[in-house]
């Protein structure tokens, strides 16, 4: 089976009001992986049912208050991806929310279509586990918010990577679209921010995607804030951070199977993870935390 929607989706482009980005099962041509994207103002809020999905609401800037049926938190969120681990609300299918930014706000919705309903649930930043992982110019921050093992869902898998300006993540390029021992059947998306310059420019990063024989997808688009990257299946990475830029992306995950992120190198290039055990992680990570830095400097080092 061959893609059946082009897989770079550009800012705009997947906008469905109140929401900037929209992807779902349906518009995606897959089975489980969705994701919103909402941009309040202050003041204002947005009402919306999650139906068969389970969701979290993940403040990428500014902080909102929460509402499921008839219970309400509060998340303090954080000025910009790039600045802190921020908290987050899980909210399960078949719920009435409201989502209100007393400052206004971005806020994610990834989303997976659920076959149990869980408590709607707080995650605490400070519970958050931040993992470095690679090494060199490979190195980068992976947000585990999200995972199997850190916070419970029915199918839903999500964390997020800061990449630092120079350095590829998501590499070496790997899949997980067949369930095989080792290997985990998972539809992914990609949601990218890119830091800007600090003359205020828009930076820019690149992302690979390639497929199979029998299965063709070929990506290689420079990606750019709000842009959107849909992976049903093949072979990703890098994910490339353009130096002077540095690159987040937020990765949504849900398939069929049992909820493992196992993943296959692809084998031409799998021998790099060997060559980490003698290189130093990059200094500048991490570059957050859960406690807020007091100012960000694209590219700054620590």
């Amino acid at each position: 089976m061959t893609a059946r929607v082009n897989p770079l989706m550009r800012r705009g482009s997947a906008a469905d009001k109140p929401f900037d980005v929209v992807v779902s099962p349906e518009n995606a041509g897959w089975r489980y992986s969705g994701l919103r994207v909402l941009e309040l103002p202050i003041g204002a809020r947005a009402r919306f049912r999650t139906g068969d999905d389970e969701m979290l609401v993940l403040p990428l800037s500014g902080g909102c208050d929460v509402t499921c049926d008839d219970e309400r938190v509060t998340l303090t969120g954080r000025r910009s991806v790039f600045s802190r681990v921020t908290d987050f609300a899980y909210v399960p299918r078949e719920s009435a929310v409201t989502v209100r930014a007393p400052n206004g706000g971005r806020f994610a919705l990834p989303a997976a279509r659920a076959g149990r309903k869980l408590p709607f649930r707080y995650g605490a930043a400070d519970e958050v586990p931040v993992e470095l992982r690679g090494a060199g110019r490979a190195s980068r921050q992976v947000n585990n918010f999200c995972t199997p093992e850190s916070f419970e869902a029915d199918r839903l898998i999500a964390c997020e990577v800061l990449t630092p300006g120079g350095n590829w993540s998501s590499y070496p390029p790997h899949k997980h679209d067949e369930q095989a021992d080792g290997e985990s059947s998972l539809e992914e998306i990609y949601y990218f921010e890119v830091a800007s310059s600090p003359a205020g420019g828009a930076g820019c990063g690149y992302q690979r995607v390639y497929g199979h024989p029998d299965r063709p997808i070929d990506v290689c688009a420079e990606v750019r804030t709000g842009d959107v990257v849909l992976i049903p299946y093949g072979w990703h990475g890098p994910s490339m951070a353009a130096p002077g830029y540095d690159l987040y992306y937020l990765n949504v995950m849900a398939g069929p199977g049992a909820r493992e992120w196992l993943v296959r190198d692809d084998p031409a290039h799998g021998w790099v993870r060997a060559s980490w055990t003698t290189m130093d992680v990059d200094p500048r990570l991490p570059l957050s935390s859960c406690k807020e830095r007091p100012s960000y400097r694209t590219g700054a080092g620590s």
